[in-house]
């Protein structure tokens, strides 16, 4: 579970530290990938089509 202390009232600041930690903990992208269930095909096509595409972005680098 995160926890963040909120110090000296300041409760933007606690939910802006609380976000970021959820987002580098990997929840959102998790809930994202469980939300529907794609065929083992399906995920292995999108998983190739994703490897491309990274490669030609480091490709340009």
């Amino acid at each position: 579970m995160t926890k963040v202390v909120v110090s000296n009232g300041n409760i933007d600041g606690a939910l802006k530290k609380f976000k970021a930690k959820v987002a580098r903990s990997g929840v959102p992208s998790e809930i994202k990938k469980r939300k529907h269930y794609s065929k083992p095909g399906v995920k292995r096509r999108e998983a190739k089509k994703e490897m491309i595409k990274n490669a030609h972005k480091h490709k340009n680098n």
